[in-house]
């Protein structure tokens, strides 16, 4: 059975700005992924294309066509799930259970949709997911 993992927006962004502290982990983990399948969502890409609009022409050229090749692509190893009413809600309520966390919504609608989908490793760094059980993959000091 191919293992699912879960792309936080940590992940894309270490993965496409070479001057990221993250860059060559995020290169050295997604070498090592085999046929792992990734899992990602509009909101998650969303956040990646707002976090990168100020590196520059040519990163925020390489993020578009990079989120074109994702949304666009009849992929094997990887699926970007579509956002909806229903995944907005179910991260809305996460977010209104967790006020005390500090969550932002995109992340409180990728929990959600990891638990839905049975998914506990995530490429990320972000301490919250650890607070919800999951696995990270990235280590290291930011």
């Amino acid at each position: 059975m191919t293992e699912i993992i879960f792309a936080d927006t940590f992940y894309w962004v270490a993965l496409l700005s070479p001057r990221d502290t993250f860059h060559s982990q995020a290169i050295a983990i997604t070498a090592k992924l085999g046929k792992t399948k990734i899992i990602t969502t509009d909101e998650v890409l969303s956040e990646v294309l707002n976090f990168l609009y100020d590196g520059g022409a040519k990163l925020r050229e390489r993020t578009v066509n990079t989120v074109r090749q994702l949304l666009n692509a009849d992929s094997e190893k990887v699926t970007v799930l579509s956002q909806s009413r229903t995944t907005f809600l179910g991260g809305l309520e996460l977010y209104e259970q967790r006020l005390d966390k500090g969550y932002n919504l995109t992340d409180c609608i990728s929990m959600v949709t990891m638990k839905q989908m049975g998914i506990s490793r995530i490429l990320t760094h972000d301490h919250h997911f650890i607070q919800e059980g999951f696995t990270v993959l990235f280590s290291g000091d930011r």
